[in-house]
């Protein structure tokens, strides 16, 4: 799961990708793209690349959560009908879409991306699942925030077809896509990364494996900071993140923001940074207590703000 969220409607983030046919041959979206996990993630993804044009697949762990996976983005994609954020028919995106459980039915995709838990274990796991079915000339990449690119690499057979794609939550409305290049990526797969980005309707930037990447490390630093002044009764919750949304021109604070992404992958992300980066990362009591709590932001209805009607 990506750490960083997004804000903005969905129609106006996700109309240029809905332009699949304008879309010029050269950066055109593979025409048969996988998604291994079906969450809040995954199925954005997946709706991203179903609007810009492709067959996609979307392989969950048992059928309950691969039929849960395509209701969800169904959903979304009746939802980017409504707004006018694509021309095509809902029935024509509806029949792109393909959901099961066996990871075979991703043997003819161009592109898989895996987008489970960030959990190292799940995701080696999914990308040898992943990798067992593929042709040589398949590309293999991972949507994690935090997890180095070599390390996943070092698990797998062909770590040149491997690299980073890193979307962000919700991924129809945001604007941004993190490539990140591996050591033993093949040059040409990172050109290849920015064409389907631009194909999807967003903007790609390119950084090399490091913790946290840019994205993640930037923001959690934030992040982790706006709770430590929030456990010190500097400001309220509000007044912190309108310091940053008024004064800085942010969209979101930072706190809301922890919302948004949950507050038990902020507490994982840091927790990974604090290990590789050292004590500027370490993780606040009180992020470690709201999510031994179950406060997780929105996901759960309450965090940092309360989110009751709005889950």
């Amino acid at each position: 799961m990506s750490d960083d969220a997004s804000t903005g409607s969905e129609a106006g983030g996700s109309a240029v990708a809905a332009e699949g046919s304008a879309v010029a041959a050269e950066v055109a979206a593979p025409a048969r793209a996988g998604v291994l996990g079906g969450g809040r993630m995954g199925a954005g993804i997946a709706h991203a690349f179903v609007l810009a044009g492709s067959q996609v697949v979307v392989v969950e762990r048992d059928e309950s959560t691969a039929d849960a996976a395509a209701s969800r983005i169904r959903a979304s994609l009746a939802l980017s009908v409504e707004r006018g954020a694509t021309r095509a028919p809902l029935a024509e995106l509806e029949a792109a879409l393909t959901s099961g459980t066996d990871a075979a039915l991703l043997a003819g995709c161009t592109l898989v991306i895996e987008a489970v838990p960030e959990d190292r274990s799940l995701k080696v796991e999914a990308l040898a699942r992943a990798e067992a079915v593929l042709p040589a000339g398949a590309v293999l990449a991972s949507n994690t925030s935090s997890i180095s690119i070599d390390d996943l690499a070092g698990e797998l057979a062909r770590p040149a077809r491997f690299l980073g794609m890193h979307f962000f939550n919700p991924v129809p409305a945001s604007a941004l896509v993190e490539v990140v290049a591996g050591s033993a990526t093949d040059a040409a797969l990172i050109e290849d990364a920015r064409g389907w980005v631009e194909a999807l309707g967003k903007t790609a930037i390119v950084v090399r494996d490091s913790p946290g990447f840019a994205s993640s490390r930037l923001g959690v630093a934030l992040g982790l900071e706006a709770i430590r002044m929030l456990e010190e009764g500097v400001a309220s919750a509000a007044d912190i993140d309108a310091a940053m949304t008024l004064g800085y021109r942010h969209p979101v604070g930072p706190l809301r923001t922890t919302d948004l992404v949950g507050l038990d992958v902020r507490l994982g992300i840091a927790e990974e940074l604090h290990a590789k980066l050292g004590a500027r990362f370490e993780p606040p009591a009180l992020l470690r207590r709201m999510v031994a709590e179950g406060k997780l932001g929105r996901k759960s209805g309450a965090g940092f703000y309360s989110w009751e009607n709005d889950r």
